[in-house]
C-alpha cells in the first residue's frame, strides 16, 4: 500500500473520530435542551398554579369581608339616623368615624376583588355609546358631597369637539374616580380639574390635573404597579391598598388604551387615560 493511501485513510479515520465526538456532544446538548424545556414547562405550570391560587384567595377573602362590612354600614346608618334614639354629639362623631373607616375598607376590598377578576381573566367589557357630558355629570354628583365643604375646587371642563364614545363607561368611570379621588387626597388647596379632548385621530384623552403636593420623578416609573404606595408623610396618614392606579392601568389596557402621568414635586400632577373613541374587542 502506498504512503499516500495510508495518509488518506488516517485522515479519514481522524475525521470520522471527530464527527463521532461532535455527534456525541450534540446528543448531550439535545438532551440538555429537552431537560431545560421540561423544567421551564414545569416552572410555568407552577407559576400558573400560584397565580390561580392567589386570584382565588383574593376573590374568596374579598367576598367574605363584604358581608360583615355591609352589616356594619347598615348598623352605623341606623344609629346616625336616630332610629334607636338620639345620639350625643360625641357619639355621632365616633360613629361617623366608624362609618368612614368602613367605607375606606370596603373600597380596599373592592380593589382586591377587581384585581382577582383581572388576573383570572374574568373581567367582561360591556361597551355602549355615551356622551361626555353625561359621564362628567355623573362624576360631579359622586364627588359633590366630598368637595362641598372643602377648600379645593373640583372643576369639570366642558368637553369640546369630542364626539360620542363607544366603550365601557363603567370601567372608564372607575378609572377617573380613582384619579379624582387621589387628586383630592393629595391636594390641600387650589383645584382638581377634569378634562376630555381628542388626542389624535380615533383616540380621546381624559385628564385629571391637580395643584397638589406632586410626585418626585424617581417614583413615577413604579406608580402603576401593584401595591405601590409612595413613602411620603401625607401618604402614611392615608389608607389604601396601593391597587387603585394599578387597576386603572389594567382597565385602560382592557379598553384598548393606556395611562400616563406627569408631575412636579410641590406643583401638582396630571394623570391621563387614553382610550379609543370606539372600543374594538381584542381577538387574541
Amino acid at each position: 500500500m502506498s504512503t499516500g493511501t495510508e495518509e488518506l485513510r488516517s485522515l479519514l479515520e481522524r475525521q470520522q473520530a471527530e464527527l463521532s465526538f461532535l455527534q456525541a456532544e450534540l446528543d448531550e446538548t439535545n438532551k440538555g435542551v429537552v431537560a431545560l424545556y421540561a423544567e421551564l414547562d414545569e416552572n410555568a405550570l407552577r407559576l400558573r398554579e400560584a397565580a390561580d391560587l392567589k386570584s382565588r384567595f383574593l376573590s374568596y377573602m374579598s367576598h367574605e369581608f363584604r358581608t360583615p362590612l355591609a352589616s356594619i354600614t347598615s348598623i352605623t346608618g341606623i344609629l346616625l339616623a336616630g332610629m334607636d334614639g338620639p345620639l350625643t354629639e360625641e357619639q355621632q362623631k365616633q360613629i361617623s368615624f366608624v362609618q368612614s373607616s368602613v367605607r375606606d375598607l370596603t373600597e380596599m376590598v373592592d380593589d382586591l376583588l377587581d384585581l382577582a377578576k383581572v388576573e383570572a381573566g374574568r373581567i367582561s367589557i360591556s361597551p355602549e355609546w355615551f356622551e361626555m357630558v353625561d359621564l362628567f355629570s355623573a362624576l360631579r354628583g359622586i364627588f359633590r358631597p366630598i368637595v362641598a365643604t372643602g377648600v379645593v375646587s373640583l372643576v369639570f371642563e366642558e368637553p369640546r369637539d369630542v364626539p360620542r364614545v363607544y366603550t365601557d363607561d363603567k370601567k372608564l368611570s372607575q378609572i377617573l374616580r380613582n384619579f379624582i379621588s387621589n387628586a383630592l387626597k393629595f391636594t390641600t388647596q387650589g383645584e382638581v380639574r377634569v378634562t376630555a379632548k381628542l388626542d389624535r385621530p380615533g383616540m380621546v384623552e381624559f385628564a385629571v390635573i391637580d395643584t397638589g403636593i406632586g410626585i418626585a420623578a424617581e417614583h413615577l416609573p413604579a406608580l402603576f404597579s401593584d401595591f405601590v404606595q409612595i413613602d411620603t408623610r401625607i401618604q402614611k396618614r392615608l389608607r389604601g391598598t396601593g391597587l387603585g392606579l394599578s387597576l386603572a392601568k389594567k382597565f385602560a389596557e382592557l379598553l384598548g388604551g393606556n395611562v400616563a402621568v406627569t408631575s412636579e414635586l410641590g406643583k401638582g400632577s396630571k394623570f391621563s387615560v387614553f382610550i379609543p373613541l370606539r372600543y374594538t374587542p381584542n381577538e387574541k
